[in-house]
């Protein structure tokens, strides 16, 4: 895999500065797909898996040898109900090894979190040395639940963007790539998405008729998903915008972001803490 490939569709998919307006961005795209859709996707994006984890080998090696000074990543997901963070998760994450992956998923705040600030189980979750680290939701969910919901005073809402700005900040200097990924998917699809949940017994378990009530705001949470785009959209810590109304495109648009990232990494096995001359002699004799 070509790291061109890579690269273009990072900037394909990456949030432009300014204020952002969803209805600019298509969630049917495909930007960059080089292929003829749905037909081949699955195999182009399984063709990436002894790439994606080569690279992944390197930074769990590199965690395991320097911990102190080793990269790690953090990939954000955050998308409407039936966009797909959990499939991304399978599709994507199941091309790289299980043990270098730390995977999150943030539900309700418990009573133990709620005695902290909102940032106080994010950071407890902040991926470790040479680990790839997966929020499926995260500290967005505290600017865009608490916002539709009015969880919070709007002065305190306010200044939340602010301190992600300077989270996020604080982990891109000690190391963390971060790769935010909003999982675009229109009204339209999800209704489609949310009855088929219904016309099988084999979906039943994914259906949660709350998702019906939180579809009803789908206008309030598009609205807070531009803020928290707008506002948090910074140049250690930049925005994709995901189309995902086809789940062929954001698997594999999501695989190609991730090992664009990785790349930039400019990952190298680590240096041998020994004479390996020697301890092959060791080894030949033993």
């Amino acid at each position: 895999m070509s790291k061109r490939k890579y690269g273009r569709v990072a900037e394909l998919l990456r949030v432009p500065q300014g204020t952002v307006h969803l209805a600019d961005f298509d969630p049917a795209g495909t930007p960059g797909y080089p292929g003829k859709g749905k037909k081949d996707a699955p195999r182009r994006t399984a063709e990436m898996a002894p790439r994606l984890s080569g690279l992944q080998e390197r930074l769990y090696a590199d965690g395991k040898s320097d911990p102190a000074t080793a990269s790690r990543v953090l990939v954000v997901l955050q998308g409407m109900d039936t966009s797909g963070k959990s499939g991304v998760v399978a599709h994507v994450f199941g091309l790289v090894e299980p043990q270098g992956i730390q995977l999150k998923s943030f539900k309700a705040p418990t009573p133990e979190e709620l005695q902290h600030d909102f940032l106080w189980r994010i950071r407890n979750a902040v991926p470790g040395p040479g680990m790839i680290g997966i929020f499926d939701r995260s500290h967005y969910e505290d600017v865009l639940v608490a916002r539709v919901d009015a969880l919070a005073p709007s002065d305190e809402l306010e200044a939340r963007y602010d301190q992600i700005n300077a989270f996020e900040a604080e982990l891109a200097a000690s190391g963390v790539t971060l790769v935010k990924c909003m999982l675009h998917i229109s009204n339209k699809e999800q209704k489609r998405r949310l009855a088929a949940r219904l016309d099988s017994p084999a979906k039943y378990w994914k259906y949660n008729p709350g998702d019906v009530d939180v579809r009803l705001k789908w206008d309030a949470y598009q609205e807070a998903y531009e803020i928290a785009l707008t506002r948090c959209n910074t140049a250690v810590a930049p925005w994709h915008v995901i189309p995902s109304d086809r789940k062929w495109y954001r698997n594999w648009a999501i695989a190609q972001l991730l090992g664009e990232k990785l790349e930039s990494l400019d990952l190298r096995w680590p240096a041998p803490t020994f004479d390996v001359a020697a301890e092959r002699k060791r080894v030949a004799a033993s």
